[in-house]
This record gives C-alpha cells, sequence and structure tokens, in this order.
C-alpha cells in the first residue's frame, strides 16, 4: 500500500446528503431528469433536485443499495446522495461505498433504515487522488464495457422484434404482395396498406443504386447487416392474398393451431429447501421469476441457486434443453428468456420446448408481441397467474416452413452476438468484482490491475 493512504471515516471523507420528496403524482412521465430511489430508477421529472452527477445511496427499502447518477437528477426522501468535490473522486466513491457492505448496516429499529450517523463513523482507507482516478478507470472501464454490451443487446433484440413484427403480426411482405397483384386487402389492414404503398413507391429500383438499397430493405426497416437477401427474394417466400381465420385475416396457406400443438409446454416446482441433498453443493441451475427479473437481455446464462441432480429428479419437466422458451407465469407474467445452460424451473414458469412446428426464436417474440392476449386468459385472485392449462389452448399463427427458416437465418445471428455479448459481460462482472475490493484496499497495485485489463482488450 502506497504512503498516501490515510485512514478517516465515510462521514470526514464523503458525507452524506439527505434526498427529498418527490410524489409519484407531481412526477413528470418523460422527463429529462431521472428520480433515483433507494433501488434505482422510479421516474423522471422535468427538473433536478441535484444539478450535477452524484451517486445515491438507498436509506429506506433496498437499504444500502448504491446507485451512480452520470447526469443530473433526483434523489427522494428513501435515499441518501454525495456529490464530488476536492480530493473526492466521484466514480473512485462510488466503487468505495460498493466495496463497503452498506446493504449489511440496517438500523435495529421498527423500521430498518441505513442510519447515517452509523455510516459516516465507519472507518476507511483513502488513496491520493490520482490515484483514486487510476482505480476509478479501471474499474469504470470494465463497467463501461458492461454497459456497452448492455445497449448493444438492446438494438439487436430491437431488430429482432421488429422483423417479427413486420413479417408475422403486420404482414407487410403479404400487403406488399397484395398491393402489386391487385388483391383485396382485409379492411382492418387498409391503413397499413396505404403505408405500405407510399414505402413501395418511394423504393422502386430506377437505378442500380437504389437496387444496391432495396438489397438491404427487408419488410419496411432498414436491415444493414442482416445478410445478403433482397428484398424480391424476401417477398417470393410470402403469399400475395390473405384468407380468413379465427385470429382474423392470416396470409393464405399459413394454419392457426393452438400452442399446446406446436411447441411442448412443461411448467415446474421447488423441491423442498430444507433437504440439503437437493441444494447442497448443487451445480444445475434453477431458475425463478426473481432470476428473470434482472435480465438485461433475453438470454438465461446463470441463476442464484443452483440444484443437485436429487433436486432435478423431484421436478417433473427435470433439466430442460438449452434452447428452451421460458416466460414467468406469475409475480409478474411476462418476463422472458432463452436458455442457453440446461436449466430447471419452479412452479413460476412456463416453460416451452420448441422441438416441432415452431422455432425457439420464433416463439420468444411471439410471446413477446401477445403478451396483452397471454396476460387476458390469466386467472387467480391475489395475483395474475397464467397456468399452463389456460396457455396451451392460445391460437398462434404457423407461417409455412420457409418464411420460418427464413426468420432463423436472420435472426439467429442476431442471438447468437446477444449470448456472446452476455457472456462477456459475465466475465467482465466476475473481474471487477474480484479487483474492486482488491483496488479498493490497497491489496492490489494499480500497474498490476491495468495489466488484467490491457490483457482483455479494454
Amino acid at each position: 500500500m502506497g504512503s498516501e493512504w490515510t485512514q478517516t471515516t465515510v462521514g470526514s471523507f464523503c458525507p452524506f446528503s439527505y434526498g427529498k420528496g418527490l410524489p409519484e403524482k407531481k412526477r413528470i412521465p418523460n422527463g429529462r431528469f431521472i428520480v433515483y430511489g433507494s433501488n434505482g430508477p422510479v421516474g423522471t421529472h422535468d427538473q433536478p433536485l441535484v444539478n450535477e452527477p452524484g451517486i445515491v445511496i438507498g436509506r429506506k427499502g433496498t437499504v444500502g443499495a448504491v446507485h451512480f447518477a452520470s447526469k443530473p437528477f433526483w434523489p427522494i426522501d428513501t435515499t441518501y446522495y454525495v456529490l464530488s468535490a476536492s480530493g473526492r473522486h466521484l466514480r473512485y466513491t462510488y466503487y468505495l461505498l460498493k466495496s463497503i457492505g452498506l446493504e449489511n448496516m440496517n438500523a435495529d429499529s421498527a423500521v430498518p433504515g441505513l442510519n447515517r450517523n452509523a455510516v459516516h463513523a465507519k472507518q476507511i482507507l483513502v488513496p491520493s487522488y490520482d490515484e483514486q482516478h487510476a482505480i476509478a478507470h479501471i474499474l469504470g472501464s470494465l463497467d463501461d464495457k458492461i454497459e456497452l454490451n448492455c445497449r448493444m443487446n438492446k438494438t439487436l433484440e430491437a431488430i429482432a422484434r421488429a422483423i417479427f413484427k413486420s413479417w408475422f403480426i403486420d404482414f407487410d411482405p403479404v400487403i406488399d404482395n397484395a398491393l402489386r397483384a391487385g388483391n383485396p386487402i382485409p379492411d382492418l389492414m387498409a391503413e397499413r396498406a396505404e403505408m405500405r404503398r407510399q414505402i413501395l413507391n418511394q423504393n422502386q429500383p430506377s437505378s442500380s443504386s437504389q437496387r444496391v438499397k432495396d438489397r438491404n430493405y427487408q419488410g419496411g426497416f432498414d436491415s444493414s447487416g442482416l445478410g445478403e437477401v433482397s428484398i424480391d427474394e424476401i417477398h417470393r417466400l410470402f403469399p400475395d392474398s390473405f384468407q380468413a381465420s379465427e385470429l382474423g385475416a392470416i396470409p393464405k396457406g399459413w394454419e392457426v393451431k393452438e400452442i399446446g400443438e406446436v411447441v411442448k409446454c412443461v411448467g415446474g416446482s421447488t423441491p423442498s429447501t430444507n433437504n440439503p441433498a437437493f441444494w447442497d453443493s448443487g451445480k444445475n441451475p434453477f431458475v425463478t421469476p426473481k432470476d428473470m427479473s434482472s435480465l438485461k437481455s433475453p438470454v438465461i446464462l446463470e441463476t442464484s441457486r443452483y440444484i443437485t441432480d436429487a433436486g432435478v429428479n423431484k421436478i417433473s419437466s427435470g433439466l430442460l434443453p438449452i434452447g428452451t422458451v421460458i416466460l414467468s407465469s406469475r409475480a409478474p407474467i411476462g418476463y422472458l428468456a432463452i436458455t442457453e445452460v440446461p436449466v430447471s424451473i419452479n412452479q413460476g414458469i412456463i416453460a416451452m420446448i420448441c422441438n416441432k412446428d415452431l422455432p425457439n426464436y420464433y416463439m420468444l417474440y411471439w410471446t413477446d408481441l401477445n403478451m396483452e392476449t397471454i396476460k387476458s386468459n390469466a386467472g387467480g385472485t391475489t395475483f395474475a397467474e397464467i397456468s399452463k392449462r389456460n396457455f396451451r389452448p392460445i391460437p398462434v399463427i404457423i407461417p409455412s416452413k420457409i418464411v420460418l427458416n427464413t426468420f432463423a437465418q436472420q435472426v439467429g445471428p442476431l442471438h447468437r452476438q446477444m449470448v456472446f455479448n452476455q457472456q462477456e459481460s459475465v466475465l467482465l462482472s466476475s473481474l471487477r468484482d474480484t479487483l474492486l475490493p482488491k483496488l479498493i484496499s490497497g491489496e492490489l497495485r494499480i500497474q498490476d490491475a491495468e495489466k488484467f485489463v490491457e490483457e482483455i482488450g479494454l
């Protein structure tokens, strides 16, 4: 440890300020500034309480949680906050506060909370400002890459969702074909058809440059980077007319079946948590809705709890294969992911094993874009729950095999990139969590930590 590290207290180094109440009804939706509660963002407002970046600490509720606000913000009265100051690097302070176990400092009172005086009295060691900056740079580089991966995955997911919606909800290629063929358009699609007509007129291939542009145009959006498939090649896969069905007008030749006919729908359970034979030293991921609630991408790679083989044998659905689509069926309904490792599930999840007519990418985005229909079939008194019995009969459109295969070819690379990004983020998070306490305590030298970061290309 360098000679410039000094012993002080949290209160002397970074005194906490109290947040200020802002009732939910007074917050401004889609405001410019984030409103923070103890567990993170809880809304927005049109003006900040704090006019600079800062750190938010959970005072009531999620006690001791630490959040970094990179822009002006409003911390409500369930929080404390800290700002930068001379000799105090803000991002270093964020990592310092995350490392000292604030979540374990619940006050012993009727209403648990984080006592400011107790935190202020906590002894800490602090390096020089330059070393604070260096430590924050190392840890911040890891967090910045994780955040970049998260943003990339949101973009990739949005592209995949847009393709699904265009092809299988709005039926854009079929409308385009029907317009070209002069075939009738269902009344409910008339407005969409007029919009498609204008798009088609704007994209007539009047020159070689326009034809090149068309190769990156699929279903009404720019799909640059999705492969060398022209708009004409895409359109030839789709029919040029519609037919009636129980779901209304659908592309001619496509079918409607119940979900339970086209994918295998199973549920899970929780083996007794009092039996160590089911849990101790378990190596099989066990998914609950809580695990799914924290996902930044629709990808399951790890879980908070692991179960033994004996525990798996107590669950009727056993160990589900890689590629299973899972849906939280209660508390709340709607979390979605594809498993990238074999998993078992608890009773709050419906799993779709896609080994029949519909591929998992199709079912992932079908479920996402038909969530209101799914919720409308839910029951329950205390909280809404969609049972397997009510889920299986929901009707789903079955496109032609060639369209499904092409969709998988387009979306598959996007999903694989999401998986890669998420795997990288897991590794980066593990590295950050290993380096953080060692850097904050001075156990690990800056030069050695920088070598770790350089080796992974950051």
